[in-house]
């Protein structure tokens, strides 16, 4: 975190501790899940193991045995499966000389194999944390993809990721020459997916950040895992504001996938925006309505497949004009609702009464935060740019991260996602933006928050 130095474990105010002597192992993710199949099927079983005959005819209908079916699969998919069930043997050391206020910090940080970490969390976080935000390697061919073993300790992970200087351990990149190249990222990132489902609640989400290069198979990935009715959206996040004169296209952007453990718990548990100074400023009462200031927004949108005829139709201004609809659009309301919103004065028609009709949106009517929209500009959360510059001013004008997360974009799906007293998990740490954003938050007192 950013004014506290790493540490691996230790006991948290509301958070049962993590004891290295009892928690030396993790989970034992197979063994629960077959406990979880007898306990739902006992006819399964027999002899103690699972019958897959007898779960067929359990399931009769709902198994899928065609030999051309939607599917997606990559060579090493089901070695993958097998590593995110297999226990660690690893064990979380406390380094409280290493560590700023021990015994009250309310976050945790640890150093290792994210992997392996991932499988030590399963017995004290399972269902426990609410938000996950990470930032893994985009695969644009520089980064490293490590290999996955069964049990890699410290040492060789840090030799993995280039911190050791060890003599014939070659270090490459995955390189787009590669002819397994987005197996690689595949066999890296389903496991740790896999594992970390299990960390949320009912009610948490997973926000991942990544561009083009393999934005579509993090989606089928992701429908895999959390499933195709738990995906809640892509957010479009500006991250330049130059232009890159040198490429076909100059690309401003990245994605940010969202996916909820279950999407409806989710939805209801979502957080609105706080309502700033700059938005406030958008608000004006330019006919004096008692209910005070608005903004005006559109009632026309894109006519097409799913408009109703009832949608098309001419609306007559206080000033006499007839209006209808802009060429291509519909109103977004059938007529019943726009005289509706007329009679109770939520229609603007401009100074002089003959505009196109927009809806008056009141400020004390939103008083309780606003909608997060999918598009998040510059100005709002910052850029790669921005936050690298910030960095480099902490290290004294070395620049240590080329394409670091500002951590106002990180702040804005913490607002989103979670409320005081909440668990955040970020197990591609890199420059560390989820630990700065819950610092911020919770030092200006609008949100007190726990963090790994």
């Amino acid at each position: 975190m950013a004014t506290e130095k790493p540490k691996t474990a230790g006991p948290k105010p509301g958070i049962e501790p993590l004891d290295p002597k009892t928690d030396g192992a993790s989970a034992n993710i197979l063994i629960e899940n077959i406990e979880r199949l007898k306990e739902l099927f006992p006819e399964i079983v027999t002899e103690g193991k699972i019958d897959f005959d007898a779960l067929r005819e359990t399931l009769v209908d709902d198994i899928d045995d065609r030999p051309e079916r939607y599917s997606f699969t990559w060579h090493g998919k089901s070695r993958a499966r097998r590593i995110a069930q297999t226990p660690s043997t690893g064990t979380l050391r406390p380094r409280p000389e290493e560590s700023v206020n021990w015994d009250t910090t309310q976050n945790i940080f640890i150093e290792g194999d994210n992997l392996e970490v991932l499988k030590l969390l399963q017995k004290s976080y399972h269902k426990r944390v609410k938000m996950i935000y990470i930032d893994p390697p985009y695969n644009t061919g520089k980064e490293f993809i490590y290999p996955d073993k069964y049990a890699d300790n410290l040492e060789t992970y840090l030799r993995y990721t280039g911190q050791l200087d060890d003599a014939g351990f070659k270090l490459t990149p995955n390189a787009e020459t590669s002819g397994r190249y987005h197996t690689n990222w595949l066999n890296m990132m389903y496991p740790r997916l896999k594992l970390a489902r299990n960390l949320l609640c009912d009610e948490g989400a997973v926000f991942i950040s990544i561009d083009d290069t393999e934005v579509a198979n993090l989606r089928k990935v992701c429908d895999e895992i959390f499933g195709e009715e738990n995906f809640v959206t892509t957010f479009v996040w500006q991250k330049r504001t130059t232009r890159e004169n040198r490429k076909v296209f100059s690309f401003n952007h990245d994605f940010i996938l969202c996916f909820a453990k279950n999407k409806h718990l989710f939805q209801s548990a979502r957080q609105l925006l706080p309502i700033t100074d700059e938005v406030q400023e958008r608000y004006a009462n330019p006919d004096n309505d008692p209910r005070g200031d608005w903004q005006s927004v559109s009632l026309n949108a894109q006519a097409g497949p799913g408009r109703r005829k009832e949608q098309f139709y001419d609306v007559e201004t206080p000033g006499g004009r007839i209006v209808s609809p802009p060429a291509g659009r519909c109103w977004i309301v059938i007529r019943e609702r726009m005289d509706e919103l007329i009679a109770d004065n939520r229609v603007w028609f401009g100074a002089d009464g003959n505009n196109v009709p927009r809806q008056k949106i009141f400020l004390s009517e939103s008083r309780d935060g606003l909608t997060p929209h999918t598009l998040w500009t510059a100005d709002e959360v910052g850029t790669n740019d921005s936050a690298k510059k910030q960095i480099t001013r902490l290290f004294d004008g070395v620049s240590v991260f080329d394409t670091p997360k500002p951590v106002e974009l990180v702040e804005r799906i913490v607002q989103i996602a979670t409320e005081p007293g909440d668990l955040v998990l970020d197990f591609f740490a890199g420059s560390a933006p989820l630990g700065e954003a819950v610092l911020r938050l919770s030092e200006s007192g609008e949100l007190a928050r726990a963090s790994f």
